[in-house]
This record gives structure tokens, C-alpha cells and sequence, in this order.
């Protein structure tokens, strides 16, 4: 692992106010080259962008050396060290976190900037998400360990820890919460329908994995009751039904999510080994809380 520093985009001191708390960036991503250029460009608000790169062999090195104040290149298969290691490259009062398939539009930079800017702000906000799908924005019916609609992804430096689950790691922040923005991350969750399959694949062989290295578990039966309400809250109480066939689509992929995982763990007893397992780009591992 190494680390190397961009003089080229240090703020001017003279321009920065004193006193202004300030804010850090993080991406972390794996051969994310076709989307990390314009990932980045948005992020220019802040005062220290922060790229942390995972085995990528593509464009995206040369990307970020030319954007970001600090990479970081090396080998982090669990999402969970990826983002500790990156939450620690860090050096501004603030963090925000960001993945290559996400961008952040100037209303809500200005958002965060004015949320972060009271010395005696909370310690942490939650953020909107407007999920798309190639081009379509489905704005309901997510949730279930497949999706959410906000993110606990700005917080104080140092204020959040995550777990080493391979998939969704469990996520613990410290101090006051500030409450939810009102502007959205732009998240391209999904191109299409087949990349939304091939997610769950991932997904669930992933979980298959922590459930065959002690995760807990529950039984066939239970995994079943639980897809049922998982389908209920996602379509219903979360108002899937709201956009039609792809409301269904999602309470079916979310309810799916733990009884595929529970089968796969008992039906293919030799999973790939880890580091096959992740062969995927870091900002599709990502975190989607319930």
C-alpha cells in the first residue's frame, strides 16, 4: 500500500476563513475509471479529496492522482477496512463519504458546507439518496439489505466505525444526531435490469460467505417469513407500488436477499475464496442499510 500526495490541488490558505471547519472526502473504488472522473469533479467543495483505490488495474490511478489531494492505492478486500482506512487518510474536521457512482449536485454541496459550518453543529447528518436506474429515478420502495433511500455519511472525523462483515458491514457513530438534508445524492444504483440481478448474485454469495464464517443464521422457514415482510415493507409500507414494475422488481430482490443467502450457504460449501469473491467494483459492494 502507498500513499501519495497532490500538491496540485492544496486550497490557498489566504482563501480558506479561519475557524471554517473543515471537510474531507472520501471515495473508495476499484477499477471505477469510466465513472470516477466525473465522481470527483463534483467534489471540489471540499477541501481535501481523498481516493482510496483497491487492486484497480485500470484508468482510475491516473484519475485520481490528477484529481484527488491524497491516494491511496493497495489491497482491502472487506468494505469495512476500505473505508476505516480511508476515514484515517483524512485530516479535515469533517467527513464525507462518497462512492464512485454517486454524485454530489451544488445545492447539496452548499447544504453541507452551511450543516458543518456551527462550531456547535450535531456530529453526524443523515443523507438523501435519489436512486437511478440507468435513467429512471425510483425514489420508493428501498430497503431490505438491496437499497436505501439515505445514508449516515456525514459525521465528524473519526466518529464512525464499521464492522468486517463482507457484505453491508454493521456501522456504529458516535456523538449527536443532526437530522436529515434536504437535498439528495444523485446514486446510480443499477444501469438495468440484468445489472440489478447480477447485484444480487453478488450480494447474496457474499452474505453466503459470513453466514458460513459464523454470521448468525436463521433457519429456511424463518428466511422465508422474513422475505415475505421484507416484500411488505419495501412495496407497501416503503411505497414501492408507487412506481410500478420496478416497486415490484425491488421488494422481490430484497425479499429474495436473505433466503438466497441462506441457501447458498448450505448448498455451496466451497464459496470462492475471498479475495475471487470481490471481484467487483467497490462502489457496488457498498453499504444499503435496511
Amino acid at each position: 500500500m502507498f500513499v501519495r500526495m497532490n500538491e496540485a490541488r492544496k486550497p490557498d490558505d489566504a482563501s480558506v476563513p479561519t475557524r471554517q471547519a473543515r471537510l474531507s472526502v472520501f471515495v473508495c473504488a476499484r477499477n471505477e475509471g469510466s465513472i470516477l472522473s466525473a465522481c470527483l469533479s463534483h467534489l471540489r467543495f471540499a477541501d481535501e479529496i481523498v481516493v482510496l483505490l483497491d487492486r484497480s488495474d485500470d484508468q482510475s490511478s491516473v484519475i485520481a492522482h490528477a484529481l484527488a489531494d491524497r491516494v491511496i492505492e493497495g489491497a482491502f478486500p472487506l468494505e469495512g477496512s476500505r473505508r476505516a482506512a480511508a476515514q484515517a487518510a483524512c485530516s479535515g474536521d469533517w467527513v464525507l463519504e462518497v462512492d464512485a457512482d454517486e454524485l454530489i449536485p451544488l445545492e447539496m454541496a452548499l447544504e453541507i458546507r452551511a450543516a458543518i459550518a456551527c462550531p456547535s453543529a450535531a456530529d453526524w447528518f443523515l443523507l438523501p439518496l435519489d436512486n437511478y436506474v440507468g435513467e429512471r429515478r425510483v425514489r420508493h420502495g428501498w430497503g431490505g439489505s438491496f437499497g436505501t433511500s439515505a445514508v449516515a455519511r456525514l459525521y465528524r472525523r473519526g466518529a464512525k466505525v464499521w464492522g468486517e462483515q463482507q457484505v453491508h458491514p454493521t456501522t456504529r457513530i458516535a456523538g449527536k444526531f443532526g437530522g436529515r438534508l434536504q437535498h439528495a445524492i444523485r446514486h446510480r444504483v443499477d444501469d438495468n435490469v440484468s445489472d440489478m440481478l447480477r447485484r444480487l448474485d453478488r450480494y447474496t454469495q457474499l452474505n453466503a460467505a459470513d453466514l458460513q464464517g459464523g454470521r448468525r443464521r436463521h433457519g429456511l422457514v424463518s428466511n422465508l417469513f422474513r422475505g415475505i415482510r421484507r416484500f411488505w415493507k419495501c412495496y407497501v409500507t416503503r411505497r414501492g407500488y408507487r412506481e410500478g414494475e420496478w416497486g415490484v422488481l425491488i421488494a422481490l430482490m430484497a425479499a429474495l436477499y436473505p433466503l438466497l443467502s441462506e441457501l447458498r450457504a448450505r448448498m455451496e460449501p466451497t464459496l470462492l475464496p475471498l479475495p475471487e469473491i470481490q471481484q467487483m467494483p467497490a462502489a457496488k459492494a457498498g453499504e444499503a442499510a435496511a
